[in-house]
C-alpha cells in the first residue's frame, strides 16, 4: 500500500534530521540516497543504480552518482560544493544516453542544498534539507505520480465573463443593480449552459425562446424571462395546463436557483442583442467552474476590462484544495475501489458516511468557486 503524503512528510522530517551533518559525497552518498527513496516507502534498487557508467563526449567516459533510466540523474558534490557546476556535469552525460533512457529530472545536492530541475516543464526548485517536507511532493514521480499540471484560465472562460460583463453593463447603467442583477445574471449563465449542454432537451430552446418569441426593441424581453423563471422554478405536474408550450417543455430545476421573487429589468434593443451575443457563444466550451467567478468578475468593470476578467480561477484553487486535502481523500477512494475482499462495501460506505461530515470554511464563498 502506497503511504500517504502526511506520512511521507513525516518521514522527510526525520531524514533532514538524520542528515543534517552530512557532508562527504564517497563516503556517505550511497546510504544518503538509499534512505531517501525509504522516504517515499520505495526500494532504490527497484528502480535506480549507483555508478552507472556512461560514454561522454569524446572518448572519455563517466560514471552518473545515481541513475534511473528515463526518469531520474542525481549528481551528487560535498557539502559546500558547486552546483552550477554539478548541473553542468550531469548534462555531460546527455550525448551517451539512448533516447529512452534521457530523464526528465535532474537533482544536484551537496546533502545540504537541493536543486531539482523539471526538463520537461523547464522549471527549477532550490531548497535546503530541513525544507525537505516542504518540497516533498515534488518528488511525487518516485511513487509514480505523475507531475501535478494546473492550467491557466482557458481564454474561451475570459471570453464568456466579457460577454456576460457587457450585459451586466448594460442593466447596471439602466438602473437595475445589486442582489437582483447578481441573482439575474447567475440565473441567465444558467439557461445559457443548459441550453448548449443539454440540461434543457431539446437544445437552444431557450435560445429560440428568446430569439423567436421576444420584440426586437426589447421591450418584452424581461417579461418572457420572468416567466420562464417561474416555470423553471415549478414541477411539471404543478404546471398550468394552459402553459404556452415553449415554455412547458423547460424542465423543472431543483433547489432554490429560481426560487426568490425578482423584480424584472426593463430591456431595450442593445441590451436584447447583448443577450442575444450570449446566447450565440458555445457554452458548452467553458469549464463549469467558471460559474461563480463569472460574476465576480462582472462587478468590476473597470478592472475587468484592465485584467480581461478577474477571478479566482480553478488553477489556483486547486493550487490549494489538492494538497490540503483533495489528492488523500481521492488516493483513499482509489485504495478502496481497488479493493476485492468482503469488506469492500463496507469501507465504502464509511468513505462516502466521512464525506458527508467533512465541513469546510470557504474564504471565497463570494465566488461561488468551491
Amino acid at each position: 500500500m502506497r503511504l500517504s503524503w502526511n506520512e511521507i512528510r513525516a518521514r522527510a522530517a526525520r531524514f533532514a534530521e538524520e542528515w543534517k551533518a552530512a557532508h562527504y559525497e564517497k563516503g556517505e552518498s550511497q546510504t544518503f540516497y538509499n534512505e531517501f527513496f525509504e522516504v517515499f516507502g520505495v526500494t532504490r534498487r527497484r528502480v535506480a543504480s549507483f555508478e552507472e557508467p556512461v560514454k561522454k563526449l569524446g572518448d572519455e567516459r563517466g560514471f552518473i552518482d545515481l541513475f534511473w533510466k528515463g526518469v531520474l540523474l542525481v549528481e551528487q558534490k560535498s557539502a559546500g560544493r558547486d552546483l552550477i557546476r554539478a548541473k553542468q556535469q550531469a548534462l555531460d552525460y546527455f550525448p551517451g544516453l539512448k533516447e529512452n533512457e534521457l530523464p526528465r529530472y535532474i537533482l544536484v545536492s551537496d546533502f545540504q542544498t537541493f536543486e531539482l530541475y523539471d526538463l520537461d516543464d523547464n522549471t527549477t526548485s532550490r531548497f535546503t534539507l530541513r525544507q525537505l517536507p516542504d518540497h516533498i511532493e515534488e518528488f511525487g514521480f518516485i511513487l509514480g505520480v505523475q507531475k501535478r499540471s494546473f492550467r491557466d484560465q482557458d481564454p474561451v472562460n475570459i471570453e464568456a465573463s466579457e460577454i456576460m460583463g457587457k450585459l451586466h453593463d448594460a442593466l447596471k447603467d439602466s438602473g437595475y443593480e445589486g442582489h437582483e442583477l447578481e441573482r439575474f445574471l447567475v440565473r441567465l449563465v444558467f439557461c445559457l449552459f443548459a441550453d448548449d449542454t443539454g440540461i434543457f432537451e431539446p437544445r437552444d430552446i431557450f435560445s429560440t425562446l428568446i430569439t423567436q418569441r421576444t420584440n426586437p426593441d426589447g421591450t418584452d424581453t424581461g417579461l418572457w424571462l420572468g416567466q420562464l423563471f417561474d416555470v423553471l422554478n415549478k414541477p411539471v405536474t404543478q404546471r398550468q395546463k394552459n402553459l404556452d408550450q415553449d415554455l412547458a417543455q423547460f424542465p423543472y430545476v431543483n433547489g432554490d436557483l429560481f426560487q426568490e421573487r425578482l423584480s424584472l429589468p426593463s430591456f431595450n434593443a442593445a441590451m436584447r442583442s447583448h443577450l442575444i451575443d450570449a446566447l450565440d457563444f458555445s457554452w458548452d466550451a467553458i469549464s463549469p467552474a467558471i460559474f461563480g467567478s463569472l460574476f465576480q468578475s462582472v462587478m468590476n468593470r473597470k478592472e475587468r476590462r484592465a485584467q480581461g476578467a478577474h477571478y479566482t480561477t480553478e488553477r489556483n484553487i486547486l493550487k490549494v484544495i489538492e494538497p490540503l486535502f483533495l489528492d488523500e481523500l481521492r488516493e483513499e477512494f482509489t485504495h478502496l475501489t481497488e479493493r476485492r475482499d468482503s469488506g469492500r462495501r463496507k469501507a465504502l460506505e464509511a468513505f462516502h458516511q466521512k464525506l458527508s461530515t467533512l465541513k469546510f470554511f470557504d474564504p471565497a464563498c463570494g465566488c461561488g468557486n468551491f
